[in-house]
């Protein structure tokens, strides 16, 4: 497994750049972002995952290792691929797509290309437990990262009866409500509850 390269950038092309090591070009597929980074002649380190195929391997690489653990959490969902798991990051950095994922944002996923209603809907089904915490912020970005309150709410619920449709408009409702610091997790089921309480 090559989890990481480090040397000098010697080539770049629209899904690739060529990293020499030990005086060794490796072939690195990037998205357009990560490439926009990288200039030829200058050192770089790409944190990356290899690919292998019957009859290929494939360097991925990403600039740094949120995005490359991201993309690896990604093809653990069923349909996608190395190639789909990199579009994803290429249209979202890895916050906006943890906060489409666990916010069920099928309107965000689906401008990724070959990503349509079902296949958003299905990364949202399988991966929605494990992106890990949510960055609060415009896209998710320069906010104040906090635990996933919003998932264990909803299990909560669930788990006390309410249907996930209900539990995942309750959750939305007091997401609404939080400014500032957000409340412990059992001050935000109360509320939720409380909510829920009318619609029953």
């Amino acid at each position: 497994m090559i989890a990481s390269v480090r040397g000098t950038v010697t080539a770049t092309g629209p899904d690739h750049a060529v990293v020499e090591v030990g005086g060794i070009g490796l072939a690195v597929q990037c998205a357009p972002g990560t490439i926009a980074d990288l200039r030829v002649g200058q050192p770089a380190r790409l944190a990356t995952s290899l690919v292998v195929r019957e009859d290929s391997l494939t360097l991925y690489g990403f600039a740094d290792d949120d995005a490359k653990q991201l993309f690896e959490l990604l093809q653990t969902a069923s349909g996608v691929g190395p190639r789909l798991a990199q579009a994803v990051l290429a249209v979202h950095t890895p916050d906006a797509v943890r906060k489409a994922i666990a916010n069920a944002d099928i309107a965000a996923l689906t401008r990724v290309p070959g990503i349509g209603k079902k296949g958003a809907e299905r990364l949202v089904l399988e991966l929605r437990d494990r992106v890990g915490p949510v960055a609060i912020g415009p896209d998710g970005a320069g906010g104040v990262t906090v635990g996933a309150w919003p998932e264990q709410v909803r299990q909560a619920l669930v788990g006390l009866g309410w249907s996930a449709a209900q539990a995942e408009q309750a959750v939305a409702a007091v997401a609404e409500t939080v400014d500032g610091e957000t409340p412990p997790v059992p001050v935000l089921l109360k509320q939720a509850i409380r909510l829920l309480g009318r619609t029953r």
